[in-house]
């Protein structure tokens, strides 16, 4: 079974109730909700839809919504500006007026504040590159360094400068209220710039009465500045690689997405590797070979889930994506990998007991790892150490948790209530994998639970052969 989940971003190309029964055919595992372009009406619309073609699918699938964040934007333009190296721009905020021939009003009040003459702007993607001339009254006055055609609520970038922007935006608490209405299982924070950001947004999970997880997304270079703190405080990262990719120097992306996906591993937090993956396939029914070097680059280094955005959300060949997917880290797989978990901090007696169960597992080569969790803790640890061989199943008796447990590397979960005995939790969960094929007679069973010694429970790791 292939281990790297796979996340597909929604959107009109996909967001019907046959598309999301192919995709979760071809082997989606997360759906990512984009607040950048999604409305309220159509997260309460497409969520029970997702929920529904999970349900007859029999599939366990997870839902991400991913909020804008405080992005810095052009506005509005009558007509597109068709610039040319040496053009001036003039940037304006808090209402000022511009005689300049080409000049735009940008979302942000603080600009004028945060941004310093010389200072590069990029705007669109990066696509067109300007340098800061000086400002004055409330304009910003830049030249044009590439050529491109501006047009209406633009992205704007602003390598090494530090914005003082809210972590979350009032779009973002709108955004999010809904998320905690329809229950979505992992809340993204676009933007993240440090351990605060995330404890914002973790606040205002509890304070909507949410059981969402929370991916920290790095797209700046002050994020990866402090990369270490907003690991520990996040539940998971993604390595946003499109914003991140403008924000630093291109050569270092790749130095980046590697440091990430090692201290990830290294902690044992879930790490998603997102953004231009199969860009191409947008329009083409093939991905470029660069393209499937990329993917295999991430699968390789084990990051627990690889990102389909445009690909699936306007894309014109959404399944295909999931397929090339699919095949890509199936065969990557087999090959081994970049082993990064040999060096996975291991605290603590649960962890240990896992590490142990893992140790194990790896001594079989057709073993399967069976794990009850109530909260997820323990199918985390055992992804964690990412074992060479065992698929690990996960059992739990929240539907929640079973939800959540569609990230982590390699963990398959389904619903389970648990027995207060525990030797009968693992005779039915023995029994529900033989009855879905997952495990066969002679199989080695390699099971983290606990037993029950007079009035005291004690995790166990425990190795069974399938009868």
């Amino acid at each position: 079974m292939r281990k790297t989940k796979i996340v597909c971003t929604l959107g009109p190309a996909t967001d019907s109730p046959e598309m999301l029964a192919a995709l979760i055919a071809a082997g989606a595992n997360v759906f990512r909700l984009n607040m950048s372009h999604g409305a309220h009406d159509w997260v309460r619309a497409v969520v029970p839809r997702i929920r529904e073609a999970a349900r007859q699918s029999k599939a366990n699938v997870a839902i991400m919504m991913d909020t804008q964040g405080p992005a810095i934007r052009t506005g509005d333009l009558a007509t597109k500006l068709d610039l040319k190296p040496g053009d001036i721009v003039e940037f304006t905020v808090r209402g000022a007026r511009s005689e300049e021939e080409y000049s735009v009003d940008v979302n942000y009040d603080g600009l004028i504040d945060d941004i310093s003459e010389g200072d590069v702007v990029m705007v669109d993607n990066g696509n067109i590159h300007m340098k800061v001339l000086g400002k004055k009254d409330n304009r910003i006055r830049c030249e044009v360094l590439t050529q491109g055609v501006l047009g209406s609520r633009r992205h704007i970038n602003l390598p090494g400068v530090k914005v003082n922007l809210p972590p979350l935006t009032a779009k973002d608490l709108k955004d999010m209220a809904v998320g905690a209405e329809m229950e979505v299982d992992y809340f993204a924070l676009s933007f993240c710039r440090e351990k605060s950001d995330v404890e914002a947004m973790r606040a205002e999970i509890q304070r909507l009465g949410s059981e969402a997880k929370i991916i920290a997304k790095i797209e700046d270079q002050h994020a990866v500045k402090y990369v270490k703190d907003i690991i520990s405080a996040a539940d998971a990262v993604m390595v946003a690689r499109g914003d991140l990719g403008i924000e630093c120097p291109m050569e270092e992306l790749p130095i980046i997405q590697r440091r990430i996906v090692k201290s990830c591993i290294r902690v044992g937090k879930p790490v998603i590797v997102a953004t231009h993956m199969l860009e191409s396939m947008i329009t083409n029914p093939l991905p470029t070979r660069a393209e499937i070097t990329d993917v295999a680059n991430a699968i390789y280094e084990q990051a627990d889930a690889i990102m389909l955005s445009g690909e699936t959300s306007v894309g014109k060949y959404p399944v295909q994506c999931v397929e090339t997917f699919d095949r890509v880290a199936r065969r990557i797989e087999r090959s081994g990998g970049a082993g990064f978990a040999r060096e996975a901090v291991v605290d603590g007696p649960r962890q240990k007991t896992v590490a142990a169960a893992v140790s194990l597992a790896n001594s079989f080569p057709q073993s399967k790892i069976v794990v009850f969790t109530q909260h997820g803790n323990m199918a985390r640890y055992v992804a964690h150490l990412r074992p060479l061989h065992a698929t690990i199943y996960a059992f739990s008796p929240h539907e929640n948790v079973v939800r959540q447990l569609a990230l982590p590397y390699g963990v398959f979960a389904q619903r389970m209530g648990f027995q207060e005995d525990p030797a009968k939790n693992v005779f039915e969960a023995e029994a529900a994998l033989l009855l879905k094929g997952l495990v066969e007679s002679g199989d080695h069973l390699v099971v983290v639970t606990d037993i029950v010694e007079g009035d005291r429970r004690h995790e166990s790791v425990q190795l069974r052969i399938v009868p």
